[in-house]
């Protein structure tokens, strides 16, 4: 354990000191803040409310019932199972360019969430995967860099994002696959 340990510590400092830039500085401060997202998390959900009818709201309800549960999952389960302490908490010479923050490190809600949205968002608007992946993938990557999470925090709390985001893209098929759904709709559309 102590190997993986180390292995994940050189990457934070490579991450976090050596790659250090005021471009970067910049930049990553701007994509880790949630704040920044809301206007274009707001733009989304109007568009297909208001574009995509009943498709549109039943993928608007899935994509809220789903970031739900993968940020209690991460914040309030995972988290609080393995209780990692965050770098900048723990580590020497951190470079901080954020809060810290009092929560737990492992795994990155914020790499959860992002990361079950692109997903879902992919699956919806598939022109556009590539440009949710790589949106999501510098986010967790900020939170390396801004000297907050780890990178095996970033990384699990992909790979776990993915997963939920892909039970959620079943859901979301599924619902719209069965007869009343199908009928509620040719109803509404006529």
């Amino acid at each position: 354990m102590e190997f993986f340990y180390n292995i994940d510590v050189s990457i934070f400092y490579f991450i976090n000191k050596t790659i250090a830039n005021t471009f970067f500085d910049k930049l990553f401060v701007l994509i880790t803040t949630q704040e920044n997202w809301y206007l274009t998390y707001i733009f989304l959900i109007y568009f297909l409310w208001t574009r995509h009818r009943l498709k549109g709201k039943a993928f608007v309800l899935i994509l809220v019932l789903t970031i739900t549960v993968s940020d209690q999952l991460s914040s309030q389960v995972i988290k609080e199972i393995f209780e990692r302490i965050r770098p900048c908490h723990s580590l020497e010479d951190v470079r901080l360019l954020v809060h810290c923050g009092a929560g737990k490190s492992f795994p990155s809600s914020h790499s959860v969430n992002n990361f079950a949205f692109a997903t879902l968002m992919s699956s919806f608007f598939t022109r556009y995967k590539l440009h949710f992946f790589i949106i999501a993938s510098l986010i967790a990557i900020s939170r390396v860099y801004v000297g907050v999470h780890y990178p095996a925090d970033v990384l699990f709390g992909a790979f776990l994002g993915l997963a939920i985001g892909y039970v959620f893209v079943l859901i979301f098929k599924n619902l719209t696959n069965l007869e009343f759904y199908k009928k509620f709709e040719s109803k509404i559309e006529s």
